[in-house]
């Protein structure tokens, strides 16, 4: 059975590699940022790729164009329900995108659909309106908090995933029984990219009280991560033997390691973030910028989770 799949606010296009990897077959996207379109473009050049606001495309003519849809996937914008928002008054507005996935499952009927957000989500005032206009279209929902480090993904990352099925109840998902991946996996050690030293002149002060942290707990022979934000009490490190904390939309992780010339720092670049995602090694990030690059991982979906979730859903 080909399981046509439409992917609403697909970003950098993990929910779709895991869809795909599951044996589902990816027949559309949406998103309205033009850096994470033409990096889905880049990757998956036979899907219809729309470029636009989610809110002004009709359903119908859609329908039309793309014909039926068996499984719909959707991360509707999360900054405003995440924790990382701070104290930041949220937009109601972007919010509101979520209801979306209930327009399109309206018009398409599909068997399945599978909403990834922030746990945050969770708490938000509407969002047990959203469980119940699911409901209303027939589908029986459950609801999970899975860490991708669970899926052999080397980095420790909760999200909410809220799975239906118009076919029938839809099972717990369980993580499989896989070794969990450290962060040294995914940092590039063959020297491909420039450091600089820890103890620069111009370094923060803070920077240098969160390696001073990490050297009191490992040593000075250890390399190590400094951790930028976070409100895990870690101390602002982590060891590499341990799997990457939750990446996000800005530059969080420092890389540092001893040498003879004293101890040398950069950042982690997006090829490694992309790694650290679950991404595969050949998945292209585009012609955008470094900045950019390391915003569409930050939003972005796991894959090897969603090929768990979606094998769970199409094989039963």
């Amino acid at each position: 059975m080909t399981v046509r799949t439409l992917d609403l606010f697909h970003g950098a296009g993990g929910s779709s590699v895991g869809a795909l990897a599951a044996g589902a077959a990816v027949v559309a996207g949406i998103d309205y940022w033009d850096i994470a379109t033409n990096a889905y473009k880049s990757n998956f050049p036979n899907v219809t790729a729309v470029n636009a606001d989610i809110r002004k495309i009709n359903p119908r003519m859609l329908h039309d164009r793309i014909g039926d849809i068996d499984l719909i996937l959707s991360s509707p914008e999360c900054t405003n329900h995440s924790c990382a928002k701070g104290a930041a008054l949220r937009d109601e507005e972007s919010r509101l995108t979520a209801f979306q996935v209930t327009r399109f499952a309206e018009e398409f009927r599909p068997k399945w659909i599978v909403i990834e957000n922030v746990i945050q989500m969770h708490s938000w005032s509407r969002h047990q309106d959203l469980i119940n206009e699911l409901s209303i279209l027939g589908y029986c929902v459950r609801q999970e908090i899975l860490n991708a480090k669970d899926f052999g993904v080397p980095q420790s990352r909760r999200r909410l995933f809220v799975v239906c099925s118009r076919i029938g109840d839809v099972a717990k998902i369980t993580h499989p029984s896989i070794k969990i991946w450290p962060a040294r996996k995914i940092i590039d050690f063959n020297g491909k990219y420039a450091y600089t030293p820890l103890f620069a002149p111009k370094r923060a002060v803070a920077t240098i009280e969160r390696a001073e942290r990490a050297f009191s707990a490992l040593g000075k022979k250890e390399p190590f991560l400094i951790v930028y934000y976070g409100t895990d009490g870690s101390g602002g490190w982590q060891p590499i033997d341990e799997p990457l904390r939750t990446i996000t939309t800005l530059d969080r992780f420092a890389f540092v390691k001893p040498t003879n010339a004293g101890h040398l720092m950069r950042m982690l670049q997006p090829e490694e973030l992309k790694l650290a995602m679950g991404f595969p090694a050949s998945y292209r990030l585009g012609t955008a910028t470094r900045r950019d690059k390391v915003k569409l991982m930050g939003n972005a979906v796991c894959p090897p989770v969603m090929t768990h979730i979606v094998r769970s859903l199409i094989r039963k």
